[in-house]
């Protein structure tokens, strides 16, 4: 395989999808990029009907690119240590506990929601399948996508407070989501062997509170070190350094690599830390130095997301369960997070219609696309990922393109 070749490919198609849609189209670049990229490979198989030549050599490329591996083992932490650096950590400390509620129990309950709700509307269609394995699809696309939800609600106009909630839970429910699923995974992986309740917990803790505290130690020691000196050049690449090595720690003791960098983001880009231990011109290129691998990230991401297309297999009753899963995904949203709202909204400012808002905001991506393609063959694996698939390109193109409108009705005053 030649890394270099399909890496420069990417790039090359990223640029021309971008300026189509910086100079066309003019929409927010995640939903310019993944839009320009299904209609060029609707394009790719509407002529594979007359030469399928190009069609074979993009799909054999597709293939070639594990992009479980690509996303969740390499970007990941690049792209949610670049969203936590810019958060506003003193919002985001304020509004901690229905983050938290959100990220953890939120979670959790739209996974049994979405998993008990699948299995029903599948046996409907005929289509007998283990109840555990509806758990995994609940699993796997209940977490929002940072990556998604940062790109397009920078220009959503959302008040502060109800950003910071919906970005807040984004950050940590996708780790919080894919140690659930690993958890379930290793369940349904495991028929008929009897699973100690006490392992799943060791689990799910080890990977959760081990990836926070790993986050910390890595964003302690990053601070110390951008304190010590003074020198933008070194400072940035200390930055670069603190996400590979973090990353590749989190690996190797079996923790959450996402969590981590989500909090190591967290601890150096908070206002004090920066105040304390940067400059202002390190502040100004560390910044742009992120936003740039940000941009750069994403772009990639979201043409390889429009790109999947070319490898999913097109059944009917695959196309009819993952239209009918969005409505059922978007109303399971909207249960879980009803009772957090509602404890919350007593003690803090909560502006109307939070649950309603968070629930139209809530967008899936690349992240629910990765966790489908770990499942095996005998999981169902082409359904579920043509049922996420469907409910990931609704999430960004419908659900992205009118959140701003959303808000502006439901707040017209901008509450």
């Amino acid at each position: 395989m030649d890394y270099y070749l399909i890496i420069s490919g990417l790039v090359l198609l990223a640029a021309i999808f971008g300026y189509i849609n910086a100079r066309f189209l003019k929409l927010p670049t995640t939903i310019g990029l993944m839009l320009v990229t299904i209609l060029y490979t609707l394009a790719v198989l509407a002529l594979s009907y007359f030469d399928d030549t190009l069609l074979k050599v993009e799909a054999e490329l597709i293939k070639q690119i594990d992009f479980e591996v690509v996303l969740m083992d390499y970007m990941l932490s690049f792209l949610l240590f670049a969203g936590a650096l810019h958060t506003n950590f003193s919002e985001l400390k304020q509004q901690r506990w229905p983050i938290i509620v959100f990220a953890t129990i939120g979670v959790v309950t739209s996974t049994f929601l979405i998993g008990t709700a699948t299995f029903y509307l599948l046996q409907l269609l005929g289509t007998e399948i283990n109840y555990t394995y509806c758990l995994l699809f609940g699993a796997l696309i209940s977490p929002t996508d940072p990556i998604a939800v940062l790109g397009i609600l920078k220009q959503a106009n959302a008040p502060k407070k109800l950003e910071t909630k919906i970005v807040g839970e984004s950050l940590f429910n996708d780790g919080v989501g894919v140690v659930l699923f690993l958890t379930l995974f290793q369940i349904a992986s495991s028929p008929g062997e009897t699973i100690d309740p006490m392992d799943i917990v060791q689990l799910f803790g080890q990977e959760v509170f081990g990836g926070l505290l790993l986050g910390l130690l890595v964003g302690w020691v990053t601070f110390k070190l951008l304190k010590s000196i003074d020198d933008f050049s070194v400072e940035v690449i200390i930055t670069l350094a603190a996400v590979m090595v973090g990353t590749v720690a989190a690996h190797q003791l079996h923790l959450s690599a996402p969590l981590a960098m989500v909090m190591a983001g967290l601890m150096v880009g908070n206002d004090r830390a920066r105040d304390a231990a940067m400059s202002e011109t390190t502040e100004l290129y560390v910044d742009k130095f992120w936003e740039l691998i940000d941009i750069l990230l994403n772009a990639i991401l979201f043409v390889l997301i429009g790109m999947e297309m070319l490898i999913l297999t097109y059944e009917s009753n695959y196309i009819i369960a993952g239209l009918l899963a969005i409505p059922i995904v978007l109303l399971c949203r909207h249960v879980s997070l009803w009772l957090p709202v509602k404890v919350f909204e007593r003690k803090l400012d909560f502006v109307p219609y939070t649950h309603t808002i968070m629930t139209w905001g809530g967008l899936r991506g690349g992240i629910s696309i990765a966790l489908a393609l770990a499942l095996s063959e005998e999981m169902n694996r082409e359904m579920f990922l043509v049922m996420t698939y469907i409910v990931v390109v609704f999430s960004i193109l419908a659900q992205g393109l009118t959140i701003e409108k959303v808000i502006r009705r439901l707040l017209p005053e901008g509450k």
